[in-house]
Protein backbone atom coordinates (compact mmCIF):
# COMPACT_ATOMS: atom_id res chain seq x y z
CA UNK A 1 0.00 0.00 0.00
CA UNK A 2 1.13 3.56 -0.70
CA UNK A 3 2.26 5.63 2.26
CA UNK A 4 0.43 8.89 1.52
CA UNK A 5 2.03 10.77 4.40
CA UNK A 6 5.50 9.89 3.05
CA UNK A 7 4.47 10.97 -0.48
CA UNK A 8 3.05 14.27 0.82
CA UNK A 9 6.13 15.07 2.92
CA UNK A 10 8.86 13.89 0.53
CA UNK A 11 7.28 15.64 -2.45
CA UNK A 12 6.21 18.80 -0.59
CA UNK A 13 8.16 21.23 -2.88
CA UNK A 14 6.73 19.54 -5.98
CA UNK A 15 3.19 19.54 -4.54
CA UNK A 16 3.43 23.26 -3.76
CA UNK A 17 4.49 24.00 -7.36
CA UNK A 18 1.59 21.89 -8.61
CA UNK A 19 -0.82 23.72 -6.29
CA UNK A 20 0.54 27.03 -7.60
CA UNK A 21 -0.17 26.01 -11.21
CA UNK A 22 -3.69 24.87 -10.31
CA UNK A 23 -4.37 28.08 -8.34
CA UNK A 24 -3.19 30.34 -11.20
CA UNK A 25 -5.22 28.45 -13.82
CA UNK A 26 -8.23 28.04 -11.49
CA UNK A 27 -8.43 31.78 -10.80
CA UNK A 28 -8.36 32.56 -14.51
CA UNK A 29 -11.08 29.99 -15.29
CA UNK A 30 -13.24 31.28 -12.41
CA UNK A 31 -12.90 34.95 -13.40
CA UNK A 32 -13.48 34.18 -17.09
CA UNK A 33 -10.85 36.71 -18.21
CA UNK A 34 -7.03 36.84 -18.34
CA UNK A 35 -5.69 37.22 -14.82
CA UNK A 36 -2.28 38.10 -13.44
CA UNK A 37 -0.50 35.02 -12.06
CA UNK A 38 2.56 36.93 -10.78
CA UNK A 39 1.72 37.11 -7.05
CA UNK A 40 0.68 33.45 -6.79
CA UNK A 41 3.72 32.28 -8.77
CA UNK A 42 6.14 34.13 -6.46
CA UNK A 43 4.25 32.95 -3.35
CA UNK A 44 4.18 29.25 -4.27
CA UNK A 45 7.78 29.21 -5.60
CA UNK A 46 9.05 30.83 -2.38
CA UNK A 47 6.95 28.35 -0.33
CA UNK A 48 8.40 25.43 -2.32
CA UNK A 49 11.95 26.77 -1.70
CA UNK A 50 11.23 27.03 2.05
CA UNK A 51 9.76 23.48 2.04
CA UNK A 52 12.87 22.09 0.30
CA UNK A 53 15.12 23.90 2.78
CA UNK A 54 13.04 22.54 5.67
CA UNK A 55 13.48 18.98 4.32
CA UNK A 56 17.24 19.63 4.13
CA UNK A 57 17.49 21.21 7.60
CA UNK A 58 15.56 18.36 9.28
CA UNK A 59 17.67 15.74 7.42
CA UNK A 60 14.49 14.15 6.01
CA UNK A 61 15.15 10.95 4.03
CA UNK A 62 12.53 8.89 2.23
CA UNK A 63 11.69 7.06 -1.00
CA UNK A 64 7.97 7.50 -1.78
CA UNK A 65 8.46 5.62 -5.07
CA UNK A 66 11.14 3.00 -4.43
CA UNK A 67 13.92 2.84 -7.07
CA UNK A 68 12.33 5.77 -8.95
CA UNK A 69 12.11 8.82 -6.66
CA UNK A 70 13.89 9.45 -3.37
CA UNK A 71 14.58 12.46 -1.15
CA UNK A 72 17.51 13.13 1.17
CA UNK A 73 19.63 16.12 2.22
CA UNK A 74 21.73 15.64 -0.96
CA UNK A 75 18.61 16.21 -3.09
CA UNK A 76 16.81 18.77 -0.88
CA UNK A 77 19.62 21.37 -0.84
CA UNK A 78 19.95 21.75 -4.67
CA UNK A 79 16.13 21.86 -4.89
CA UNK A 80 16.02 24.70 -2.35
CA UNK A 81 18.76 26.55 -4.27
CA UNK A 82 17.01 26.19 -7.66
CA UNK A 83 13.65 27.29 -6.30
CA UNK A 84 15.20 30.23 -4.41
CA UNK A 85 16.98 31.37 -7.60
CA UNK A 86 13.66 31.25 -9.47
CA UNK A 87 12.14 33.89 -7.12
CA UNK A 88 14.25 36.87 -8.39
CA UNK A 89 13.74 35.60 -11.97
CA UNK A 90 9.96 35.82 -11.40
CA UNK A 91 10.33 39.29 -9.85
CA UNK A 92 12.09 40.66 -12.96
CA UNK A 93 9.40 39.06 -15.17
CA UNK A 94 6.67 41.35 -13.84
CA UNK A 95 7.22 44.14 -16.39
CA UNK A 96 7.41 41.80 -19.38
CA UNK A 97 4.67 39.31 -18.54
CA UNK A 98 1.35 39.93 -16.87
CA UNK A 99 -0.50 36.98 -18.41
CA UNK A 100 -1.11 33.60 -16.76
CA UNK A 101 0.61 31.26 -19.31
CA UNK A 102 4.09 32.58 -18.52
CA UNK A 103 3.87 31.89 -14.78
CA UNK A 104 2.20 28.49 -15.25
CA UNK A 105 4.97 27.43 -17.67
CA UNK A 106 7.74 28.58 -15.29
CA UNK A 107 6.22 26.58 -12.40
CA UNK A 108 5.83 23.53 -14.67
CA UNK A 109 9.48 23.80 -15.72
CA UNK A 110 10.59 24.10 -12.07
CA UNK A 111 8.55 20.95 -11.27
CA UNK A 112 10.61 19.07 -13.90
CA UNK A 113 13.87 20.40 -12.41
CA UNK A 114 12.82 19.12 -8.95
CA UNK A 115 12.01 15.67 -10.44
CA UNK A 116 15.51 15.47 -11.99
CA UNK A 117 17.22 16.07 -8.64
CA UNK A 118 15.32 13.25 -6.88
CA UNK A 119 15.29 10.71 -9.72
CA UNK A 120 16.66 7.20 -9.11
CA UNK A 121 15.68 5.69 -12.46
CA UNK A 122 16.13 6.73 -16.07
CA UNK A 123 12.35 6.99 -16.77
CA UNK A 124 11.99 9.52 -13.89
CA UNK A 125 15.11 11.40 -15.04
CA UNK A 126 13.79 11.50 -18.62
CA UNK A 127 10.39 12.79 -17.45
CA UNK A 128 12.09 15.45 -15.33
CA UNK A 129 14.29 16.68 -18.19
CA UNK A 130 11.33 16.83 -20.59
CA UNK A 131 8.96 18.55 -18.12
CA UNK A 132 11.72 21.10 -17.43
CA UNK A 133 12.54 21.69 -21.13
CA UNK A 134 9.16 21.67 -22.92
CA UNK A 135 7.73 24.82 -21.25
CA UNK A 136 10.93 26.72 -22.13
CA UNK A 137 10.36 26.21 -25.88
CA UNK A 138 7.09 28.13 -25.40
CA UNK A 139 8.69 30.70 -23.05
CA UNK A 140 11.19 31.70 -25.78
CA UNK A 141 8.21 32.58 -28.00
CA UNK A 142 6.03 34.23 -25.35
CA UNK A 143 7.90 37.54 -25.26
CA UNK A 144 7.99 37.81 -29.07
CA UNK A 145 9.71 41.20 -28.94
CA UNK A 146 11.59 40.63 -32.18
CA UNK A 147 11.24 38.70 -35.43
CA UNK A 148 14.07 36.27 -34.56
CA UNK A 149 12.10 34.80 -31.61
CA UNK A 150 10.26 32.33 -33.85
CA UNK A 151 13.47 31.09 -35.50
CA UNK A 152 15.21 30.87 -32.09
CA UNK A 153 12.35 28.84 -30.58
CA UNK A 154 12.28 26.48 -33.59
CA UNK A 155 16.06 25.92 -33.44
CA UNK A 156 15.82 25.24 -29.70
CA UNK A 157 12.88 22.85 -30.21
CA UNK A 158 14.58 20.84 -33.02
CA UNK A 159 17.91 20.51 -31.19
CA UNK A 160 16.10 19.82 -27.91
CA UNK A 161 14.25 17.01 -29.72
CA UNK A 162 17.58 15.66 -30.98
CA UNK A 163 18.90 15.65 -27.40
CA UNK A 164 15.79 13.76 -26.23
CA UNK A 165 16.22 11.10 -28.96
CA UNK A 166 19.94 10.76 -28.13
CA UNK A 167 19.17 10.36 -24.40
CA UNK A 168 16.54 7.68 -25.08
CA UNK A 169 18.91 5.78 -27.38
CA UNK A 170 21.62 5.88 -24.70
CA UNK A 171 19.14 4.63 -22.05
CA UNK A 172 18.07 1.80 -24.43
CA UNK A 173 21.73 0.73 -24.90
CA UNK A 174 22.32 0.72 -21.13
CA UNK A 175 19.12 -1.26 -20.58
CA UNK A 176 20.21 -3.77 -23.24
CA UNK A 177 23.58 -4.14 -21.49
CA UNK A 178 22.46 -4.22 -17.85
CA UNK A 179 18.79 -5.24 -17.94
CA UNK A 180 18.10 -2.36 -15.53
CA UNK A 181 16.60 1.13 -15.86
CA UNK A 182 18.15 2.25 -12.57
CA UNK A 183 20.52 5.23 -12.67
CA UNK A 184 22.95 3.14 -10.59
CA UNK A 185 23.68 1.11 -13.76
CA UNK A 186 25.46 4.13 -15.30
CA UNK A 187 28.52 4.20 -12.97
CA UNK A 188 29.06 0.47 -13.60
CA UNK A 189 28.84 1.10 -17.35
CA UNK A 190 31.52 3.81 -16.94
CA UNK A 191 33.96 1.25 -15.54
CA UNK A 192 32.99 -1.43 -18.08
CA UNK A 193 34.91 -2.05 -21.28
CA UNK A 194 31.82 -3.40 -23.06
CA UNK A 195 31.15 -1.52 -26.35
CA UNK A 196 27.36 -1.51 -25.79
CA UNK A 197 27.75 -0.01 -22.29
CA UNK A 198 30.24 2.60 -23.52
CA UNK A 199 27.96 3.51 -26.45
CA UNK A 200 25.12 4.09 -23.95
CA UNK A 201 27.38 6.24 -21.75
CA UNK A 202 28.58 8.28 -24.76
CA UNK A 203 25.02 8.91 -26.01
CA UNK A 204 23.68 9.94 -22.58
CA UNK A 205 26.69 12.26 -22.09
CA UNK A 206 26.17 13.76 -25.59
CA UNK A 207 22.48 14.40 -24.78
CA UNK A 208 23.46 16.23 -21.57
CA UNK A 209 26.08 18.22 -23.54
CA UNK A 210 23.37 19.22 -26.03
CA UNK A 211 20.99 20.31 -23.28
CA UNK A 212 23.77 22.31 -21.53
CA UNK A 213 25.10 23.82 -24.82
CA UNK A 214 28.59 22.35 -24.73
CA UNK A 215 30.62 22.76 -27.97
CA UNK A 216 29.96 21.34 -30.61
CA UNK A 217 26.31 20.99 -29.47
CA UNK A 218 25.91 24.70 -28.68
CA UNK A 219 24.41 26.16 -31.88
CA UNK A 220 20.93 26.71 -30.39
CA UNK A 221 22.03 28.74 -27.34
CA UNK A 222 23.09 32.13 -28.83
CA UNK A 223 19.92 32.39 -30.96
CA UNK A 224 17.59 31.21 -28.18
CA UNK A 225 19.14 33.53 -25.57
CA UNK A 226 19.04 36.51 -27.93
CA UNK A 227 15.51 35.81 -29.25
CA UNK A 228 13.94 35.35 -25.81
CA UNK A 229 13.00 38.21 -23.49
CA UNK A 230 15.47 39.11 -20.70
CA UNK A 231 13.71 37.19 -17.84
CA UNK A 232 13.48 34.04 -20.01
CA UNK A 233 17.17 34.34 -20.93
CA UNK A 234 17.97 34.67 -17.20
CA UNK A 235 15.83 31.56 -16.52
CA UNK A 236 17.58 29.53 -19.23
CA UNK A 237 21.06 30.64 -18.19
CA UNK A 238 20.53 29.73 -14.53
CA UNK A 239 17.71 27.25 -13.81
CA UNK A 240 17.89 25.18 -17.02
CA UNK A 241 21.70 25.07 -16.92
CA UNK A 242 21.60 24.03 -13.25
CA UNK A 243 18.93 21.38 -13.95
CA UNK A 244 21.04 19.75 -16.67
CA UNK A 245 24.20 19.78 -14.53
CA UNK A 246 22.35 18.27 -11.58
CA UNK A 247 21.08 15.57 -13.96
CA UNK A 248 24.72 14.89 -14.94
CA UNK A 249 25.67 14.79 -11.25
CA UNK A 250 22.83 12.31 -10.57
CA UNK A 251 23.88 10.08 -13.48
CA UNK A 252 27.66 10.07 -12.90
CA UNK A 253 27.23 9.63 -9.12
CA UNK A 254 30.49 9.25 -7.22
CA UNK A 255 32.19 6.81 -9.62
CA UNK A 256 35.59 8.06 -10.92
CA UNK A 257 35.59 8.79 -14.67
CA UNK A 258 38.11 6.61 -16.53
CA UNK A 259 39.33 6.45 -20.15
CA UNK A 260 37.88 6.60 -22.80
CA UNK A 261 34.97 8.54 -21.19
CA UNK A 262 37.45 10.80 -19.33
CA UNK A 263 38.68 12.06 -22.72
CA UNK A 264 35.14 12.99 -23.74
CA UNK A 265 34.50 14.77 -20.40
CA UNK A 266 37.82 16.65 -20.63
CA UNK A 267 38.21 17.61 -24.30
CA UNK A 268 34.73 18.90 -25.25
CA UNK A 269 34.26 21.03 -22.10
CA UNK A 270 37.80 22.42 -22.61
CA UNK A 271 36.94 23.39 -26.22
CA UNK A 272 33.69 24.85 -24.82
CA UNK A 273 35.58 27.08 -22.39
CA UNK A 274 37.95 28.37 -25.08
CA UNK A 275 35.33 28.80 -27.82
CA UNK A 276 32.68 30.31 -25.51
CA UNK A 277 35.13 32.92 -24.21
CA UNK A 278 36.63 33.74 -27.64
CA UNK A 279 33.24 33.98 -29.42
CA UNK A 280 31.84 36.23 -26.66
CA UNK A 281 34.53 38.83 -27.45
CA UNK A 282 32.97 39.53 -30.88
CA UNK A 283 29.36 39.94 -29.70
CA UNK A 284 27.51 43.26 -29.83
CA UNK A 285 24.37 41.93 -28.07
CA UNK A 286 24.38 41.55 -24.26
CA UNK A 287 22.16 38.45 -24.26
CA UNK A 288 24.21 36.81 -27.03
CA UNK A 289 27.38 37.56 -25.05
CA UNK A 290 25.81 35.90 -21.97
CA UNK A 291 24.93 32.89 -24.18
CA UNK A 292 28.58 32.39 -25.14
CA UNK A 293 29.58 33.03 -21.52
CA UNK A 294 27.15 30.27 -20.46
CA UNK A 295 28.70 27.91 -23.07
CA UNK A 296 32.09 28.52 -21.40
CA UNK A 297 30.59 28.04 -17.91
CA UNK A 298 28.99 24.74 -19.00
CA UNK A 299 32.55 23.67 -19.84
CA UNK A 300 33.80 24.53 -16.33
CA UNK A 301 30.87 22.69 -14.74
CA UNK A 302 31.35 19.48 -16.75
CA UNK A 303 35.09 19.68 -16.02
CA UNK A 304 34.26 19.13 -12.34
CA UNK A 305 33.11 15.58 -13.23
CA UNK A 306 36.77 14.64 -13.74
CA UNK A 307 37.28 14.92 -9.96
CA UNK A 308 36.33 12.41 -7.26
CA UNK A 309 32.71 11.95 -6.20
CA UNK A 310 32.62 14.02 -2.98
CA UNK A 311 34.61 16.94 -4.42
CA UNK A 312 32.58 16.77 -7.64
CA UNK A 313 29.29 17.32 -5.77
CA UNK A 314 30.80 20.16 -3.70
CA UNK A 315 32.32 21.95 -6.73
CA UNK A 316 29.24 21.72 -8.98
CA UNK A 317 26.65 22.79 -6.37
CA UNK A 318 28.83 25.71 -5.15
CA UNK A 319 29.49 26.76 -8.77
CA UNK A 320 25.78 26.64 -9.65
CA UNK A 321 24.92 28.85 -6.66
CA UNK A 322 27.63 31.43 -7.42
CA UNK A 323 27.00 31.40 -11.19
CA UNK A 324 23.20 31.52 -10.80
CA UNK A 325 23.24 34.45 -8.37
CA UNK A 326 25.53 36.51 -10.63
CA UNK A 327 23.61 35.80 -13.83
CA UNK A 328 20.26 36.75 -12.28
CA UNK A 329 21.89 39.84 -10.71
CA UNK A 330 23.15 41.01 -14.15
CA UNK A 331 19.69 40.62 -15.71
CA UNK A 332 17.88 42.17 -12.74
CA UNK A 333 20.04 45.31 -12.90
CA UNK A 334 19.96 45.58 -16.71
CA UNK A 335 18.07 48.74 -17.82
CA UNK A 336 15.09 48.00 -20.06
CA UNK A 337 13.37 50.16 -22.63
CA UNK A 338 10.52 49.91 -25.15
CA UNK A 339 12.85 48.93 -28.01
CA UNK A 340 14.12 45.50 -26.91
CA UNK A 341 16.57 45.07 -29.78
CA UNK A 342 18.25 48.44 -29.20
CA UNK A 343 18.41 48.00 -25.42
CA UNK A 344 20.04 44.58 -25.85
CA UNK A 345 23.03 46.14 -27.64
CA UNK A 346 26.17 46.48 -25.54
CA UNK A 347 26.40 50.08 -26.77
CA UNK A 348 23.27 50.84 -24.71
CA UNK A 349 25.36 50.26 -21.56
CA UNK A 350 27.76 53.11 -22.42
CA UNK A 351 27.90 55.68 -19.63
CA UNK A 352 25.37 53.69 -17.55
CA UNK A 353 27.16 54.66 -14.31
CA UNK A 354 26.25 58.34 -14.90
CA UNK A 355 22.56 57.54 -15.51
CA UNK A 356 21.97 54.66 -13.09
CA UNK A 357 24.91 54.14 -10.70
CA UNK A 358 23.19 51.29 -8.78
CA UNK A 359 22.54 49.27 -11.97
CA UNK A 360 26.12 49.82 -13.22
CA UNK A 361 27.65 48.69 -9.91
CA UNK A 362 25.43 45.58 -9.78
CA UNK A 363 26.31 44.56 -13.36
CA UNK A 364 30.01 45.23 -12.64
CA UNK A 365 29.93 42.91 -9.58
CA UNK A 366 28.21 40.22 -11.69
CA UNK A 367 30.76 40.54 -14.54
CA UNK A 368 33.79 40.41 -12.20
CA UNK A 369 32.39 37.35 -10.44
CA UNK A 370 31.57 35.56 -13.73
CA UNK A 371 35.14 36.31 -14.84
CA UNK A 372 36.33 34.46 -11.70
CA UNK A 373 38.23 37.33 -10.11
CA UNK A 374 38.87 37.26 -6.34
CA UNK A 375 37.41 37.85 -3.78
CA UNK A 376 34.00 37.34 -5.44
CA UNK A 377 32.20 33.95 -5.25
CA UNK A 378 33.02 33.15 -8.90
CA UNK A 379 36.69 32.84 -7.92
CA UNK A 380 36.00 30.30 -5.15
CA UNK A 381 33.73 28.36 -7.56
CA UNK A 382 36.44 28.10 -10.24
CA UNK A 383 39.06 27.31 -7.59
CA UNK A 384 36.98 24.32 -6.37
CA UNK A 385 36.58 22.98 -9.93
CA UNK A 386 40.27 23.22 -10.83
CA UNK A 387 41.38 21.94 -7.39
CA UNK A 388 39.23 18.87 -8.04
CA UNK A 389 40.66 18.31 -11.52
CA UNK A 390 44.24 18.64 -10.16
CA UNK A 391 43.51 16.26 -7.27
CA UNK A 392 42.29 13.65 -9.79
CA UNK A 393 45.69 13.85 -11.54
CA UNK A 394 44.64 15.73 -14.70
CA UNK A 395 47.31 18.45 -14.36
CA UNK A 396 47.57 19.17 -18.12
CA UNK A 397 43.81 19.59 -18.47
CA UNK A 398 43.69 21.83 -15.37
CA UNK A 399 46.39 24.15 -16.77
CA UNK A 400 44.68 24.26 -20.21
CA UNK A 401 41.35 25.03 -18.49
CA UNK A 402 42.88 27.90 -16.50
CA UNK A 403 44.37 29.40 -19.67
CA UNK A 404 40.97 29.08 -21.44
CA UNK A 405 39.22 30.76 -18.48
CA UNK A 406 41.46 33.84 -18.70
CA UNK A 407 40.47 34.33 -22.34
CA UNK A 408 37.11 35.49 -20.95
CA UNK A 409 38.51 38.38 -18.92
CA UNK A 410 38.43 40.74 -21.90
CA UNK A 411 34.71 40.67 -22.67
CA UNK A 412 33.64 40.88 -19.01
CA UNK A 413 35.91 43.87 -18.43
CA UNK A 414 34.72 45.46 -21.70
CA UNK A 415 31.19 45.67 -20.24
CA UNK A 416 32.62 47.48 -17.17
CA UNK A 417 34.65 49.81 -19.39
CA UNK A 418 31.49 50.69 -21.38
CA UNK A 419 29.51 51.46 -18.22
CA UNK A 420 32.13 53.49 -16.32
CA UNK A 421 34.48 54.97 -18.92
CA UNK A 422 32.57 55.48 -22.18
CA UNK A 423 30.50 58.46 -23.37
CA UNK A 424 26.78 58.20 -22.69
CA UNK A 425 24.67 56.59 -25.42
CA UNK A 426 21.92 59.08 -26.49
CA UNK A 427 19.40 56.31 -27.30
CA UNK A 428 19.87 54.41 -24.01
CA UNK A 429 17.00 53.82 -21.59
CA UNK A 430 16.59 56.50 -18.93
CA UNK A 431 14.30 56.96 -15.98
CA UNK A 432 14.19 55.40 -12.53
CA UNK A 433 15.01 51.71 -11.96
CA UNK A 434 12.01 49.40 -11.47
CA UNK A 435 11.24 48.60 -7.82
CA UNK A 436 10.89 44.82 -8.31
CA UNK A 437 14.16 44.73 -10.25
CA UNK A 438 15.90 46.46 -7.32
CA UNK A 439 14.39 43.90 -4.88
CA UNK A 440 15.57 41.05 -7.17
CA UNK A 441 19.06 42.60 -7.30
CA UNK A 442 19.23 42.80 -3.50
CA UNK A 443 17.98 39.18 -3.19
CA UNK A 444 20.96 38.11 -5.34
CA UNK A 445 23.49 40.55 -3.89
CA UNK A 446 23.07 39.68 -0.19
CA UNK A 447 23.87 35.93 -0.54
CA UNK A 448 26.66 36.82 -3.01
CA UNK A 449 28.28 39.12 -0.40
CA UNK A 450 27.94 36.40 2.26
CA UNK A 451 29.57 33.87 -0.10
CA UNK A 452 32.38 36.35 -0.80
CA UNK A 453 33.32 36.57 2.88
CA UNK A 454 32.24 33.12 4.12
CA UNK A 455 32.57 30.59 1.24
CA UNK A 456 33.78 27.97 3.75
CA UNK A 457 30.42 28.08 5.57
CA UNK A 458 28.61 26.79 2.46
CA UNK A 459 31.38 24.39 1.39
CA UNK A 460 31.32 22.71 4.84
CA UNK A 461 27.59 22.05 4.43
CA UNK A 462 27.80 20.56 0.95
Amino acid sequence: AMNWQLILTAMLPEHLLLLGMLAILGLEIRSGRPSDGFGLAVLFTAAAAVAAFWLYATGFTGAPFLHHFSVGPVASLPKAVLLALAVPVLLISRDDFAETPYYTLVLASLYGACLIISSDSFPTLFLGIEIMSLPVYALVLLGLMRAQSVEAALKYLVLGGAATATLLMGIAFLYGWSGSLSISAFPFALASGDPLALAGVALITAALFLKAAVVPFHAWAPDAYEGASAPVTAYMATIIKAGVLLAALRVFGTMPVVAPVAGLIAVLPLVSMAWGNLAAIRQTSFRRMIAYSSIAHAGYLFYALLGDGRGRWEAIVFYLIAYGLMNVLAFAALPRGADDERQDRLDALKGLYYRRPFAAIMIAIAMLSLAGLPPLPGFAAKFLVFKNVLAAGYTGYAVAGLVASYLGLYFYLRVIQYMFMAEQEPTAARGAPRRLAVIASVLCLVPAILLTFFPGWLIDRL
